[in-house]
């Protein structure tokens, strides 16, 4: 059976700290029963964020670079925010999904899995390594050389697509996903080792495709992917409901 949740696409550039707050208040209300579960969907402002696991030497930024950089709660390490990039915060009370966190980052993993299936990006979990990716069809073992299938055709690595980082709170989680959907990936190498991952590759939605690709055109997948996995029914929710002094009770 689905629960009633809410999803609000912001369509303009979000700030980084702005989509902060928004998430505090927004979890405020959830954990007080005022909203359902409510998932935000937006793009931010150019912003290198760091997790809680960030090491120094994973920023390498250059001087010139116009990116803001922000401490952040969740879990981690650093990662790259910008336009054509879909971010999306599910704001849940875990209670009502199992209280489980490892099953949760399973769901979210799943969830995104099944957003890029309908647009035709075959995407896939890797053992040991975060978030999700467009894999090579090569079996790698461990010693194996990323890029050749031995007599056959090399091969492209492994891309990373999306990245996962969450934080919660008395079980109601913040923070949550981002889609690389249409922008230049440069600085998840060339500004920050992205996630603690040396020498790792990262794509697009639009590159993997071959086309032009809008955040606009992702989000229903997104929004559907969401509620087929966490058995949600997702309603549109306007910026005047958010801002209603009780929230919504449900």
């Amino acid at each position: 059976m689905s629960r009633p949740g809410y999803a609000y696409h912001l369509r303009e550039q979000v700030g980084y700290e702005e989509g902060w707050e928004l998430q505090r208040r927004v979890a405020d209300s959830v954990a007080r029963g005022a909203l359902p579960d409510t998932v935000l969907l937006l793009e931010h402002s150019p912003v290198i964020t760091l997790g809680r696991r960030t090491e120094a030497g994973e920023l390498h930024v250059p001087e010139d670079a116009e990116v803001e950089i922000v401490e952040t709660d969740r879990g981690g390490k650093s990662t790259y925010h910008g336009p054509g990039q879909l971010v999306c915060y599910p704001i849940f009370d875990l209670t009502r999904h199992g209280q489980d966190v490892k099953r949760y980052c399973r769901d979210l993993e799943e969830a995104l899995i099944e957003t890029l299936a309908p647009l035709g990006v075959a995407a896939t979990r890797i053992d040991g390594l975060t978030g999700i990716w467009v894999a090579t069809s090569l079996a790698m073992s461990p010693g194996a050389r990323a890029g050749s299938a031995g007599a056959g055709d090399p091969l492209l690595p492994p891309r990373k697509i999306a990245s996962i980082g969450i934080h919660i709170s008395k079980w109601v989680t913040t923070h949550g996903y981002a889609l690389n959907v249409d922008l230049d990936p440069a600085p998840f190498t060339e500004w920050i080792t992205a996630c603690g991952l040396e020498d790792a590759a990262f794509t697009t939605v639009a590159r993997e495709l071959g086309r032009p690709v809008g955040v606009e055109e992702v989000v229903p997948y997104a929004v559907a992917a969401l509620e087929a996995v966490f058995h949600l029914e997702l309603e549109p929710l306007t910026l005047e409901q958010l801002a209603a002094p009780d929230g919504l009770r449900v």
